[in-house]
């Protein structure tokens, strides 16, 4: 059985590794390194590709998430509600930012935020609390529910901001992810579906008002050059890697689509077995960042999975609330997040990039299919 990573950045560079190396001697050449002409590029080619009026790349998804939050006002005791079945980075970023993070449970079938559990939420914290946003986080490729969400949030007074770190792509009704909210955050992590070379991230937004505000925010506030007109960061994306992401970018759709058929091979071979498939929401297109299954012999699988050279992931095995530095001081949903909890001990990440054969996906699935028959003979 060949080796078969969980996530493969350097299987990626190989298939463009030509046109990689020809856009970076273009940056070398060019003398500029730092928000030239590769940015600004860059950036208008996302707004085309997302289908918004205004895109600013930064540093990082965290950081794209940060300046999300500041460039909407929100910040120093300001609540915010979003999952606890999430990277640590949505947490960690709302607290950069100076606000509270109040955080909501899941939908069981699709891993995101529950629209119900946000109500209860703000029912609970409202008259404690300052909430300012709702940030749903679209995991493992797939939308969450934005159109409950967004009447939540008008009903509400709130604004809604998107994290779309693990989404680039997708959609929801025909309207692509990080076009709904306020503003939304993007990761070009170098695993993430469009991953530069190194931390990446962009911020999108229909409001010019906001786009102005991120625009001084990443870099310490900057109208005119060493004079900061507010406080900000250095969060600047590189022009290398904007080079990079505007050669993948290119690329982003077809691969994209490749996810999407090796899902629905995978979806083929496991049908049958005691394994709960990836769930997709009527009306959305998943672009399959992650191919997650749920079977309460987790553990066991993956260290059976491992035996036989193939490497999955769990996405993600503590939830946000339940780390050392979250624990016992962040807010929880009335009744806690059992359905988060109970997730976290079940999901495994099977492997999934564009450059995955149909012959490695059957063979994950013929030892998966052994691991159960094994089982029911015992």
């Amino acid at each position: 059985m060949p080796f078969i990573p969980q996530a493969d950045p350097k299987a990626n560079y190989s298939a463009h590794k030509t046109r990689i190396q020809t856009a970076i001697k273009r940056v070398l050449e060019s003398g500029s390194y730092i928000l030239g002409r590769e940015v600004a590029e860059f950036e208008k080619e996302f707004v085309s590709f997302s289908g918004v009026k205004h895109a600013v790349g930064v540093n990082s998804g965290t950081d794209a998430l940060q300046l999300a939050l500041r460039a909407c006002g929100i910040g120093n005791n300001d609540a915010v509600v979003t999952a606890s079945h999430t990277a640590v980075a949505t947490v960690a970023a709302i607290e950069s930012a100076g606000a509270i993070p109040l955080l909501a449970d899941i939908e069981p079938a699709t891993f995101t935020i529950s629209p119900g559990s946000i109500k209860a939420v703000i029912k609970n914290y409202r008259r404690k609390l300052r909430i300012k946003a709702i940030i749903p986080v679209h995991l493992y490729g797939g939308a969450a529910d934005l159109e409950e969400i967004i009447k939540v949030a008008r009903q509400n007074n709130l604004l809604v901001i998107e994290d779309c770190a693990q989404s680039c792509g997708a959609s929801l009704a025909g309207i692509k992810l990080g076009s709904w909210g306020k503003a939304s955050a993007f990761s070009f992590y170098p695993t993430k579906n469009l991953g530069a070379l190194g931390d990446a991230g962009a911020v999108v937004t229909n409001d010019p008002v906001i786009a102005e505000r991120l625009l001084l925010l990443r870099q310490y506030g900057w109208r005119r050059r060493s004079i900061s007109d507010i406080p900000g960061l250095n969060s600047r994306l590189d022009e290398l890697q904007a080079a990079i992401l505007r050669l993948k970018l290119r690329y982003l759709e077809q691969e994209n689509r490749r996810r999407r058929r090796i899902a629905a091979l995978y979806n083929s071979l496991l049908s049958g077995l005691p394994v709960i498939i990836p769930s997709v929401r009527e009306g959305a297109e998943h672009v399959f960042h992650q191919y997650v299954i749920r079977t309460p012999l987790r553990d066991k699988l993956k260290n059976y999975l491992r035996r036989c050279g193939i490497l999955t992931a769990v996405h993600y095995p503590v939830s946000v609330h339940l780390q050392p530095a979250y624990k016992n001081r962040l807010q929880t949903a009335p009744g806690g997040l059992p359905n988060t909890e109970r997730a976290s001990k079940e999901i495994l990440s099977l492997p999934i990039y564009p450059e995955l054969t149909e012959k490695e996906v059957k063979l994950v699935c013929g030892k998966i299919g052994k691991f159960f028959k094994s089982r029911s003979k015992l």
